[in-house]
C-alpha cells in the first residue's frame, strides 16, 4: 500500500527505509534538510522488529527491499535503521557502488564530546549493540567518558502499536532503565523508533539529554546528492510517500500520524 501526503512532482526519488514505523524519525529530518526530493518510505512492518532477528536475516530483507527500490527508480538510499545499517549497509555499498547509500549509527561521538557529571547511556537494539559497527564505535569513544549499555528488548514493538502513552510503554521503560536514573546525564537514543519516546524516557531518567543520528543522516544525504550532482535543489517542491509491507489502511495511518509527531 501507499499513498503520497505532500507535493506536486516527480524528479526522481529517495528510497527511506526501516523495519517499521521508526525511520520516520529520519524522514523528518531528511524532509527538513532537502525540501525539494521526492521521498518513498517503505515500513517493513510484516518482519518488524529487525533488533531481534539475526544479522543474516536482515540484511536479507534490506536487499530485497533495496532492489525493488532501485528497480522503481531510486537515485538514492537511506537505510533508517541503526540495526539494518549495522548489518546490510557495507553489503548494499558493494553491491551498488555507483548508488549513494546513507545509513545511520548510534550518536555516541557526539553524546560523549558534549561532555556532563554522569554516564553515557546508549538505548538500542540486540543486533546493534552486538554487531563489530557499535564495537568499533564504542572502543574509539567510550575511552573518554563513562557509556552504559541497554538492550531494549520490546520497546519497538510497543511503538509499532502506536499508543505513544499506554502504561505498558512506561512500565517497560522503567524495567529496561529505571536503574540509571540519577545516574546519567546523556542518553543515545540507538534505534530510529527511539526518538518518538523520549519524552517517555526523560519521565524515567530526569533531567537528560538526547542524541540521535537523524540530523547526520541528513546532512550526509545532501553532501553525497552534491557529490554526486543529483540533488534536486530547484523549484520543485518534494512529495512525500508511504508504503508497508503490512497493507492496510490502519498501517498507512500510523505513518501519516508519526510523520506529524514530534521527535
Amino acid at each position: 500500500m501507499e499513498d503520497t501526503v505532500r507535493g506536486d512532482g516527480r524528479q526522481g526519488f529517495v528510497g527511506v527505509f526501516d523495519s517499521g514505523v521508526g525511520g520516520v524519525s529520519i524522514l523528518q529530518h531528511l524532509v527538513r534538510e532537502l525540501p525539494g526530493e521526492d521521498f518513498h518510505y517503505f515500513g517493513d512492518s510484516a518482519n518488524a522488529p529487525y533488533g531481534g532477528k539475526t544479522p543474516e536475516e536482515v540484511c536479507a530483507l534490506s536487499r530485497t527491499i533495496a532492489e525493488r527500490m532501485l528497480s522503481e527508480g531510486a537515485k538514492a538510499l537511506v537505510i533508517a535503521c541503526n540495526t539494518a545499517t549495522s548489518a546490510a549497509a557495507p553489503q548494499l555499498r558493494a553491491a551498488y557502488p555507483d548508488v549513494p547509500i546513507v545509513g545511520v549509527e548510534p550518536a555516541l561521538k557526539p553524546a560523549v564530546l558534549a561532555q556532563g557529571r554522569g554516564k553515557v547511556l546508549v538505548m538500542a537494539t540486540e543486533v546493534t549493540l552486538t554487531l563489530d559497527k557499535f564495537h568499533r564505535l564504542e572502543h574509539r569513544w567510550a575511552q573518554d567518558a563513562e557509556v552504559e549499555t541497554v538492550a531494549c528488548v520490546g520497546l519497538v514493538e510497543c511503538i509499532e502499536r502506536g499508543d505513544l502513552d499506554a502504561p505498558e510503554l512506561s512500565e517497560l521503560l522503567e524495567r529496561l532503565v529505571g536503574r540509571h536514573r540519577g545516574e546519567v546525564d546523556r542518553v543515545v537514543l540507538g534505534c530510529t523508533h527511539y526518538p518518538f519516546v523520549r519524552g517517555q524516557i526523560a519521565r524515567v531518567l530526569g533531567d537528560v539529554r538526547f542524541f540521535d543520528g537523524g540530523a547526520g543522516t541528513a546532512r550526509q544525504l545532501r553532501r553525497l546528492l552534491e557529490r554526486d550532482d543529483i540533488l534536486n535543489d530547484g523549484d520543485h517542491v518534494g512529495e512525500v510517500s508511504f508504503a508497508s509491507s503490512i497493507d492496510t489502511p490502519d498501517e498507512l495511518e500510523l505513518y501519516r500520524r508519526f510523520f506529524t509527531l514530534p521527535c
